[in-house]
């Protein structure tokens, strides 16, 4: 059923026709950007779960080899695939021990839930990807505690704030993920502020470097996600009721498009 709903948001944006979700837009885009890449021209009406998509070109936004290993979509397969490499480093990282890294990604690997959300045109893949991104950039970020302000520290810490980005703008449950890495921040600022060794002047720059990165960088990138997403849904469609008659004004095929609607 998921299916159904979300592929059709997918052709909904590479037609560009306007609609309105209770989820945040970013998830929705990759599929549609996905099946565009792929072929998929977004004509399949996506009415019923278990409709057969015949000649339409859907694959894209599962995950199959298309045409040869060059040009090749595994959009949600792929994602979904990442979260095993994901755990292994995580978990290695935590534990510094292999056989237990060895045994969550052999877990995972043979998990039929991940299997089975990985090869269908779902948020959750998607989801899960940055939800386990962030987790794992948040673990190597902590593991460069002792060469504050390099580049690798640097590098980690402004991919926790990209992934949180992406985690909320996927599914608003992302937002649980945003609450442990901010524990985790507020544990480690505590830490910070407890070293006497440690000027003032310093901790303020660790407090800055973690509200570019983990506050502002999300925050920017959200609300570019909702830029994009009122940018390329420039037609009418089934959201329109939604929005005011002034926002309907701006779709192209509405009943109100140019029309002067006094504020």
């Amino acid at each position: 059923w998921d299916e159904t709903h979300f592929g059709k948001m997918g052709s909904y944006y590479i037609n560009r026709t306007f609609f309105f979700d209770v989820h945040p837009p970013l998830g929705k885009m990759l599929i549609g950007l996905a099946g565009y890449l792929s072929g998929y021209d977004g004509t399949f009406p996506f009415q019923k779960p278990g409709d057969k998509y015949e000649q339409h070109n859907y694959v894209g936004m599962r995950g199959v080899r298309l045409y040869r290993l060059a040009s090749s979509w595994l959009f949600c397969a792929f994602l979904g695939s990442c979260l095993v490499p994901f755990a292994y480093l995580t978990v290695l990282e935590l534990s510094k021990s292999l056989p237990a890294a060895l045994l969550t990604a052999f877990i995972l690997i043979f998990d039929t839930g991940c299997i089975t959300l990985s090869q269908y045109i779902l948020l959750d893949p998607i989801l899960m990807f940055f939800l386990m991104g962030a987790v794992l950039s948040m673990v190597k970020c902590n593991s460069c505690a002792d060469r504050p302000f390099s580049a690798s520290w640097w590098f980690w810490l402004s991919l926790t704030g990209v992934n949180l980005a992406g985690a909320m703008g996927v599914k608003f449950v992302g937002l649980f993920v945003v609450l442990l890495v901010g524990l985790n921040t507020i544990y480690d600022l505590w830490d910070l502020l407890g070293n006497l060794s440690l000027s003032l002047v310093m901790f303020g720059k660790h407090l800055l470097a973690r509200v570019l990165c983990l506050i502002l960088l999300p925050l920017a990138l959200y609300t570019a996600m909702f830029a994009v997403h009122f940018t390329v849904l420039n037609k009418s469609g089934p959201g329109d009721g939604f929005f005011s008659s002034a926002f309907q004004s701006q779709l192209i095929g509405n009943n109100l498009h140019n029309v002067s609607v006094p504020e």
